[in-house]
Formats: C-alpha cells, structure tokens, sequence
C-alpha cells in the first residue's frame, strides 16, 4: 500500500524537474546571456530548445517504453536529464547551453510519460488513482509558476558564486532522488515487443516542428534570407505529410479517427493558439522586466507573482464554474485574459506605475486559471475511451511545440519592436488577438465536458 505512494512522489519529482526547466529560463535568460554572451536569438533558444525537443519526442518516447519497459525509459530519462542539467551549469557558451537544453528536453520525454503509465498500474483502484492523479494539478502549477521566482531567488542568493547554475544544479538533488527512488520502489516490467512506432510520422513531426521554429528565431538577426521563408514552406509541407501519414500509417502517431472529428481538430487548434500566447507572454513580460526596467531577476521573479497568485486562485473555482457554465467558462476565461492583456498593454504603452502592472498580470493569471484544465478536459471529452492516450500525447506534444512557437514568435516581435516597451506593447496585443481567434474556435468544442 505505501509502495504505491512512495511511487507516486517520484513520478511527482520527475514532473517537478521538467516543469521548472520548461519555465525557469524566462527570468534567467537575460542573466545567463549576460554571462556567457550570445545575440538576442540565444535568449529565445535557451527556452525554445527546450520545450521544441520535448514536445516533439514525448510522443516517442511514450512509446518506446511500452515497447521496452516503462521503469527501463524512466531511469535512462531521469538519469540522462540530471547529467544534462549538470551539462548546462557547465556551459561555457552559449552554443554548448543551448545544446545541453536540447538535450535535457528530449530526455525529458523519454521521462515524463513513463510516470503516468507507471502509476496506471500500481494504481489498480479507481478512486486512488483518482485522489494520486489530483495531486499532479496543485503541483504542477506551484511548480510551473515557481520556477520563476524560484530562478530569480536562487540568482540572487549566488551561492559559491555560481549565480545562475544553481537553476540547473537544483536538479542534481531531485534526479538523484527520482533514480533511487524508481530503482526501490517503481515495478520492474518487460514492455510490449509487439508495441510500434512509426519512424516517417516521428521523422515528419520533428523536422516540420525544427524548421518552423528555426527561420522564427534566426531570421531578425540574418535579415530574413530567402532560406528562412524556403524553410517555413517546407514546415508547412511536412506537416501536410504528418497528416497524410497518419491516415496509411500501420502504427500511426495519432489515431486517425481523431483527425476526422471537427471539435477535436478545433480543440487541438485552440490549445495551440493559446498555448502559443501563454509562453510567448511569459517570456517578453520578464525580458521587459529585466531589459526594460531594468529589475533584478529576483525583483522580476517576484513582479510574475500575481500571475501565479491568479491562476492559484481562478483555477479552484474553474471546476464548479464548469459544471454551472459549461462551455462557457472558456468564452468567460479567454474574455478576462483579453482585457488582461489589453490592459497590460495600455499600462505599459502609457508608463503607468507597477501597481498598474501588477493589477493587469493578476488578470491575465486569473484569466489562465479558468482556462488550463477546462480547455484540456473539453478536448479529450472529444475521444473514445480507447483513444484517450493517443488524444492525451497529441495534446500534450501540441502543448509543448506550441510554445517553443510562441517564444519564437513573441521573442521576435518583441526584440525587432524597437524598444522593450514596445516590444511588450506588440506581444501582448497578438495575445489579445489570439484570445479572439481562441473564442471563435471554442463554437466547435462541446458545450458539456465529462469528468
């Protein structure tokens, strides 16, 4: 009985470690750039390489441990993310960072899947797996929106001098743990030999995915060469032949019933968008932070608590909300992010005071917090029991890409704007208007959502 919680903590731990280094580069970026030097495209890959190699191998990896054994996929994924991490306190450059970030992202997805699969079979009693699987809401958000302030606190302390490697070596303490935990606690299993992957459908998502985001966030700075637009069209064909592949495939990527049903396709574009925006936003807010006004990275840590404080908030009230609203929150949660944003950018354009900026973030906290588990939730309402998997790993590997998009974008706009003030300016009103796309596309989404 205490086996399978003590199971759980380690899953809860692996999760931990990818979600603060899947956020805490937002606030440790300018530092780290200070540090080790490296133009403005640097910043942007120092998050983008991250959630661009995990988004875009989580799927695989998934995969590969029911074929050779989830305990095996984890060990080999927690062990290798803690070395990366170490790699990435020992960056010497920029190159060799963003390298090790890659690195550590696409380890990450050889970890991260093996824990839900993991507890799915310690977990043999419906209600308890239900009360382990509530745990992982709390403490993902505290830890997602922690790692910033985490960064920030941890810059500042400079223990030993090491400044902003302490972001990375904090990882040292948990993947230990996490691998001494899997090897005591977590049930040895053999995998599926019959379970397979479709290499051309992993090939197809990985190199649309890299050439998309690469021409985003090297093109400002080479002046826009005529590869960077031949590179956008080729991303944009190797998706088109992702979609074809899905539909011959013996072993296809994503269920081929879920691409023919409209709510899911627009669910999927939705998440997208907003996911997009979410990660776009958080980088450009804390680059003005730091660029523009000029705060610490403790100081700007803290100015992104209430967004935290937001979403903390909103996100307890969203599950009665739904059952009272329906498809409705989603219109109620994108409407307070708009003017959360709009707003943001009137304070910012006008050189209102912090409170002002502190009021607009709270909102846009508010406004994720009704959207982040009702929008996941309404999207898998969408598939059948037998395709919650494949609908779950699609959702989430969007989640992650969509990001690695947004930072490209944003980061973009946002240091070709001229100024850090007009640069947050221009980011926040796209989010706005991606917030209006979002709410047209929510039409197309089931107006109730199951538990």
């Amino acid at each position: 009985m205490k086996t399978r919680w003590l199971v759980l903590s380690v899953v809860l731990v692996a999760a931990v470690m990818d979600l603060l280094d899947a956020t805490v580069m937002n606030v440790a970026a300018p530092t780290v750039r200070a540090a080790l030097g490296g133009g403005e495209a640097t910043v942007q890959w120092m998050t983008a390489g991250y959630t661009l190699a995990f988004g875009v191998l989580l799927v695989i990896g998934g995969r590969l441990g029911d074929r050779w054994g989830r305990r095996r996929l984890f060990l080999i994924g927690a062990i290798g993310f803690t070395l990366a991490s170490v790699a990435c306190a020992a960056a010497v450059s920029p190159a060799m960072l963003v390298t090790a970030r890659v690195v550590q992202g696409a380890l990450g997805a050889l970890m991260i899947p093996q824990g839900f699969g993991v507890l799915t079979a310690v977990f043999t009693d419906a209600r308890q797996r239900g009360r382990a699987f509530s745990l992982f809401g709390p403490v993902s958000g505290l830890a997602g929106i922690g790692g910033p302030i985490l960064a920030g606190v941890l810059i500042a302390w400079d223990l030993g001098g090491l400044g902003w490697q302490l972001v990375f070596l904090l990882n040292v303490p948990l993947g230990v743990f996490a691998v001494l935990g899997a090897l005591a606690w977590m049930p040895a299993d053999r995998g599926d030999r019959t379970a397979r992957l479709d290499p051309v459908g992993a090939v197809l998502v990985a190199a649309g995915s890299a050439v998309v985001v690469l021409p985003l966030i090297q093109g400002r700075e080479a002046g826009w060469p005529w590869w960077t637009f031949a590179l956008l069209a080729a991303g944009l064909v190797a998706f088109a032949l992702v979609a074809v592949r899905q539909r011959t495939s013996a072993s296809p990527i994503v269920a081929p019933a879920l691409l023919r049903r409209r709510p899911f396709v627009a669910g999927l574009a939705v998440a997208v968008v907003f996911f997009a925006g979410t990660g776009g936003l958080m980088l450009v807010l804390s680059l003005f932070l730091q660029l523009g006004l000029h705060y610490s990275a403790l100081h700007a840590g803290l100015a992104l608590a209430p967004v935290a404080a937001g979403i903390a908030v909103s996100s307890l009230l969203a599950p009665a909300l739904a059952i009272r609203l329906g498809r409705a929150l989603l219109h109620l949660g994108l409407g307070v992010e708009l003017l959360g944003t709009a707003g943001l950018a009137i304070a910012v354009g006008t050189g209102a005071p912090a409170s002002a900026l502190a009021a607009t973030t709270l909102g846009i906290g508010l406004g994720l917090g009704l959207l982040f588990g009702p929008l996941i939730q309404r999207i898998l309402t969408v598939a059948a029991p037998d395709e919650v998997g494949s609908a779950a790993g699609t959702l989430n590997a969007a989640q992650q890409i969509a990001t690695a998009l947004g930072v490209a974008v944003l980061g973009t706009v946002f240091f070709a704007a001229g100024g850090p003030g007009a640069g947050l300016v221009a980011g926040a009103l796209i989010v706005a208007t991606s917030c209006v796309c979002c709410a047209a596309l929510v039409f197309l989404l089931p107006r109730t959502a199951t538990a």
